[in-house]
């Protein structure tokens, strides 16, 4: 089944919407459980904690009070429904201005940068062109830098008010050391970013592969945040994948699993980006494309130097009936419905969302590949796995990126943890 996505979740707040089987069954202090209730659903009244969370009016009073004291909640009246006497009705809300957080999406020719509060709402947001080549990690950091001046700048918020940064990008980063262990934006390996932006901007830094964070981003904004498990596959200038299991994101040992895109779907295959061969990616990536499209097209147009154009016009061609265009996406299709079978014969999600630029390109989730998929797949006893496409930019991806940020200074400013900076 195949449902079109393109815009987050309504609903109020940000987080995921857990049930609740009482205050045992989570691992978090009670005073951060009730935080997250509020935040997650905008607004909570006291009884509507006492209830969710199945604990004692007198613990929800108490707490809330310390987080009241805090600076963390307020008290805010709630809308009258029924006229008649009697005291208004009060709940509790994040106050947004507790705490500010940036979330940043780095990539090949535009970076995108959000400013959020501690509610998780958007202040402003910023985008400036970058390099389509590989650069070192100072150009790197100038980039960073110059996007976190130039949306503090768009807010009148100084430098100094941000009490943390989240960065997404494509590649492999290392969650224990923060180690990016290869991204196709630098040049080098094992490149400790966190240790150079420490240098120049005194707050925590956040990192991980970019499409860990556009799932962070359905986890906390989107439908996954009434889903306990799903996955997000995303199709760019590479193919990436993230994971939700019980409502956590995950990663693998070391922080470094889940490279879908780096999967081999044919020995001894085509050339990926990585130095390997066969990987998906090296028949879906855009790279892959404007390569068959360099074969494909008339020689004019195979020349062509800006890629996502050469891309736009070998879609324009297929479209129209061109054979050889329609072949690319087809095959393109085929090779997908491969590696979508194959998350679903590893983790056997219910949902799987499709995003990325690329999914514009409807030959890429035609009802064949999703039959293919299928047949791919050992079906007896299973439930079809749902496919959707959801249509996020950049800018989504990065305030996914912020979601780490936010959950490391809840940890601290209100669980009393130590944030990390990772």
């Amino acid at each position: 089944m195949l449902n079109y996505i393109d815009q987050a979740s309504k609903q109020g707040g940000c987080g995921p919407l857990l049930e609740h089987s009482g205050p045992s069954a989570s691992p978090l202090p009670l005073r951060q459980q009730i935080f997250q209730h509020v935040r997650s659903n905008g607004r909570a009244a006291r009884a509507d904690i006492t209830r969710a969370l199945h604990i004692s009016a007198g613990s929800a009073t108490t707490l809330s009070a310390e987080l009241i004291a805090s600076g963390i909640l307020r008290e805010v009246s709630e809308p009258v429904r029924d006229a008649g006497r009697g005291r208004p009705p009060v709940a509790l809300e994040v106050v947004p201005e507790a705490a500010y957080v940036i979330g940043i999406k780095l990539s090949f020719k535009r970076h995108s940068a959000v400013l959020c509060d501690f509610a998780g709402n958007i202040i402003t947001t910023a985008s400036v062109p970058a390099s389509d080549k590989r650069r070192s990690t100072s150009e790197l950091l100038d980039e960073i830098t110059g996007l976190v001046s130039r949306v503090c700048e768009k807010s009148g918020a100084p430098d100094r008010r941000i009490n943390a940064i989240g960065i997404g990008l494509p590649g492999i980063v290392d969650k224990d050391s923060g180690l990016i262990r290869w991204s196709s934006l630098l040049h080098d390996p094992n490149v400790d970013l966190k240790t150079a932006f420490g240098a120049r901007l005194d707050m925590p830094l956040f990192i991980d592969n970019d499409t860990n964070m556009l799932t962070l981003a359905e986890l906390w904004f989107g439908v996954g945040r009434q889903k306990a498990d799903f996955a997000v596959v995303t199709i760019e200038n590479g193919v990436g994948m993230g994971l939700v299991v019980n409502n956590m994101l995950y990663r693998g040992t070391h922080g470094m699993g889940l490279e879908l895109g780096h999967t081999k779907v044919q020995l001894d295959g085509a050339l990926c980006r990585c130095g390997q061969r066969g990987c998906l990616e090296a028949y879906l990536g855009d790279y892959a494309l404007t390569r068959e499209a360099a074969t494909a097209l008339d020689r004019d147009d195979a020349d062509l130097k800006d890629k996502d154009v050469l891309l736009e016009l070998l879609f324009e061609k297929a479209k129209a009936g061109h054979a050889a265009a329609e072949t690319i996406f087809r095959r393109a299709g085929r090779y997908l419905s491969i590696g979508l079978s194959n998350v679903v014969q590893l983790f056997d999600p219910p949902l799987i969302i499709l995003s990325g630029k690329r999914t514009r390109y409807d030959y890429l989730y035609a009802d064949e590949v999703l039959a293919e998929m299928q047949k791919l797949t050992l079906t007896q006893g299973r439930q079809p796995c749902q496919v959707e496409v959801h249509f996020w930019d950049d800018l989504d991806w990065a305030r996914g990126a912020t979601v780490p940020a936010l959950s490391a200074l809840t940890d601290t400013m209100v669980g009393g943890l130590e944030v990390q900076n990772l």
